[in-house]
């Protein structure tokens, strides 16, 4: 085990390293820089700006420097903690992340909680029943699940809770608790305004992961261990949890790391949408104006946020399937 995690931090590190160096080039390869932006920015405002101001913001901000060395003083900075300056939130990147990450993790755990407390359970119920009511009922709200486009349901859930109810299913607080220190009351208010992101990011994961569940353990019940286990004299539940289901996980718990990157990939344009103070619309604004430091930040951690998932993965098979060897 020892060497399994030794491989395993080495590949990490190395991706890493890796994601930093393409992220950091592609997010290079934009037309224009901050620099203009400003300059754009200021123009609009009636102020005339010259070639020589845009110039003496690129050389204040560093960005007349090679791309390899304005690179290799943000990874060197990473290294130590320090992620660099946000030039659009005139703030460290560390910061304005740190302020939102907690709310992003809590709205990404939460979702994969939800949709694989959902799937597994109706998954299993469309197999062992299936072309039943209830299998044809599910796989009817799986396809409209993958059909629907997280922020169309979004926006279509707004215009619900607006019309129908009064009240706006934007945000993650309240007015009233909105910058208010944290409190059971605060602690309460987040919950009930969580559950609309979690149905809106987990909706057509929930779909998919309910499909694959149900082929899984479809292709299970069939084998020839499922049938000498029945002459066992297992009761049909035991034999159920025992044999079919655990094999079936396999495949869902191989999916967990890259399920988390669907849920935070979707995150940003579905914060924009319902106004969440998350890293999402953060992320989105930093690309639309080439923030770099920023974008590369979160992208960095996005990536790492992978791995883990994909780590975890790993460990939830060896413990599932003793089949299943390090090497």
């Amino acid at each position: 085990m020892i060497s399994f995690l030794s491989r395993r931090l080495a590949y990490t590190a190395f991706t890493l390293l890796l994601v930093s160096f393409v992220s950091f080039v592609i997010i290079q390869a934009a037309p224009g820089d901050y620099a203009e932006i400003v300059a754009a920015k200021r123009a609009a405002t009636g102020a005339i700006i010259s070639a020589a101001d845009v110039q003496a913001v690129r050389v204040e901000l560093g960005l007349d420097k090679p791309w390899y060395e304005q690179y290799w003083r943000w990874l060197s900075g990473a290294l130590q903690g320090d992620f660099g300056y946000s030039w659009q939130w005139r703030r460290p990147v560390g910061e304005a992340i740190g302020e939102r990450m907690p709310l992003t993790l809590a709205i990404a755990f939460s979702t994969l909680l939800f949709m694989y407390a959902v799937s597994i359970p109706i998954g299993i119920y469309s197999a062992v029943h299936r072309y039943s009511f209830g299998d044809h009922a599910s796989s009817l709200i799986g396809y409209l699940g993958l059909a629907i486009p997280n922020f169309l349901l979004a926006l279509v859930l707004m215009y619900l809770g607006q019309k129908y109810f009064g009240q706006s299913v934007g945000g993650l607080f309240s007015p009233e608790f909105a910058n208010a220190p944290w409190s059971w009351a605060r602690v309460k208010d987040f919950l009930s305004h969580l559950v609309i992101p979690v149905l809106v990011l987990g909706t057509a994961g929930t779909a998919y992961l309910i499909r694959s569940m149900r082929a899984a353990v479809l292709d299970e019940l069939d084998k020839m261990y499922v049938l000498a286990a029945k002459a066992s004299g297992l009761s049909p539940m035991q034999l159920l949890i025992r044999y079919p289901v655990r094999m079936a996980l396999n495949p869902i718990a191989a999916t967990l790391g890259w399920r988390l990157t669907y849920v935070i990939s979707g995150a940003p344009i579905v914060g924009y949408v319902l106004a969440l103070p998350d890293t999402g619309p953060l992320f989105l604004n930093a690309l639309l104006n080439q923030d770099m430091y920023l974008a590369g930040a979160l992208i960095f951690l996005y990536c790492l946020l992978t791995i883990i998932g994909t780590f975890v993965s790993d460990l939830l098979l060896v413990l599932l399937d003793p089949r299943i060897r390090l090497e």
